[in-house]
């Protein structure tokens, strides 16, 4: 079955019940492979996200040298090669569809003494990467983008410098890349931001002994440490977590129980979107897993309003509003979402790829530069095209379930890079869900 074919078709159902586990954390995943490959010692990952987008860091780390074994399909244990342990690849680094691994991977790669080039699929050579480079070009690294995209070429360059980058956008990937860089340069290296982004970065350099200086919205890092391996446990991902939360927000029986889902607090602005919505979001079973808060989400059934979106709660949501736009759909009134235009630089242009689905089922919708107005109402049967995102794809799956008829939802496969095992998962708690090629066929 080939990436472009892949279908979803939805019969609508809502009904929606039961208890999951969803997979571990994209964004943790991709750090703790990376951070372990320069680390000295042996770090071992439980829980890891087998995606595609983290196999595709996983696969780039090994093609420099580093060996990784997997004992289990979500346990990983990495042989690390040190700080300036990393070798020449033999050719370019395919990141797949992963943004968060090439803008990271470009920041790791800026100090090191050999040149690599970096490049991905149609999605990700389509994204802006200049938001990256021209900081690390301030520190003296030497990249070329592709008018301003991948291909990302870096010569090789030793003797960065520590740079202070107030940063004009609220982006964890940026801020990332340059703490990674400053690791390798000289001096102090920090980014100040304009909002608060996640901060699994810092966390996880603090846990492989860096020590990282967090006041407000600066993050510093100093040039020269040393990452000690340690063990890393890593939580259910929000993200993914996002998805069986609004199947309870839209299911007409419930509940839906989510279990160990990360609670960061840097990532929980869609649990303080949706209770503005009126879902009712209850947490137990509070504990730490890998240095990270975790807890059971419960959601019980409950009439969504539409709300204004706080847009200091937008970055701390960035990656869940396709499930807002989609919630929205169903709401009683009108939700405004703005302050949100990084939406564009995704996967796809995820205000114009929801506002276009949503507006194919008979959803009244307004669109602005960075975001739109949706007023709720009834769902129709129809076609929508997820653009290759699959962040536009599973929205959508969810909203099917209380739609007028069956929606069928193109280019689904990129699903696999972030949520493997979605449509079981989804249709445990009772989503219908057929998987299914161009011309029919089940997958």
């Amino acid at each position: 079955m080939s990436r472009s074919a892949q279908e979803f078709v939805v019969t609508p159902g809502n009904s929606l019940s039961g208890e999951v586990t969803v997979a571990g954390d994209k964004s943790i995943s991709h750090r703790a492979i990376m951070f372990g490959a320069i680390a000295l010692g042996v770090t071992r990952v439980r829980g890891f996200l087998p995606g595609e987008d983290c196999l595709a860091t996983l696969a780039a780390m090994q093609s420099m040298g580093v060996r990784i074994e997997r004992p289990a399909e979500t346990e990983v244990v990495i042989h690390g090669a040190g700080m300036h342990g990393l070798r020449v690849p033999a050719a370019a680094i395919d990141l797949g569809n992963s943004g968060t691994a090439m803008r990271l991977m470009m920041g790791l790669l800026s100090g090191q003494s050999f040149p690599v080039e970096l490049t991905g699929d149609e999605s990700l050579r389509s994204r802006p990467m200049e938001r990256v480079a021209k900081p690390l070009r301030d520190m003296g690294a030497s990249i070329e983008t592709t008018d301003g995209k991948p291909p990302v070429r870096l010569a090789g360059k030793s003797g960065l410098s520590g740079v202070e980058y107030v940063s004009p956008i609220a982006s964890a990937q940026v801020k990332s890349a340059i703490l990674l860089a400053g690791l390798y340069a000289e001096g102090e290296t920090a980014v100040v931001e304009p909002a608060v982004t996640r901060d699994h970065t810092e966390r996880m350099l603090a846990a492989f002994g860096v020590n990282v200086d967090v006041s407000g919205l600066r993050s510093a890092v100093q040039g020269g440490a040393e990452l000690q391996a340690v063990d890393i446990d890593v939580p259910a991902d929000i993200s993914s977590a996002t998805f069986p939360l609004a199947a309870g927000c839209v299911s007409a029986t419930g509940p839906v129980v989510i279990h160990d889902v990360g609670i960061n607090p840097s990532r929980t602005g869609i649990l303080d979107i949706l209770s503005l919505m009126g879902a009712d979001i209850r947490q137990s079973e509070h504990r730490q897993i890998g240095g990270e808060p975790v807890a059971t989400l419960t959601v019980m059934p409950a009439a969504l309003k539409g709300v204004e979106i706080p847009r200091h709660l937008v970055p701390l949501a960035i990656d869940e509003f396709p499930v807002v736009f989609a919630l929205a759909a169903i709401a009683q009134g009108s939700t405004l979402i703005s302050g949100a235009e990084e939406l564009r630089a995704k996967e796809s242009d995820r205000i114009t790829a929801m506002v276009n689905g949503l507006r194919e089922l008979g959803v009244a919708v307004e669109e602005f530069p960075d975001g739109a107005r949706i007023t709720g109402g009834v769902v129709q049967a129809g076609v929508v095209d997820s653009l290759g995102d699959h962040r536009i794809a599973m929205a959508f799956a969810v909203l099917a379930a209380v739609a007028e008829g069956p929606v069928k939802i193109l280019n689904t496969a990129n699903v696999a890079t972030s949520f493997p095992g979605f449509t079981a998962c989804m249709g445990s708690l009772g989503l219908r869900i057929e998987v299914s090629d161009s011309v029919g066929s089940v997958g």
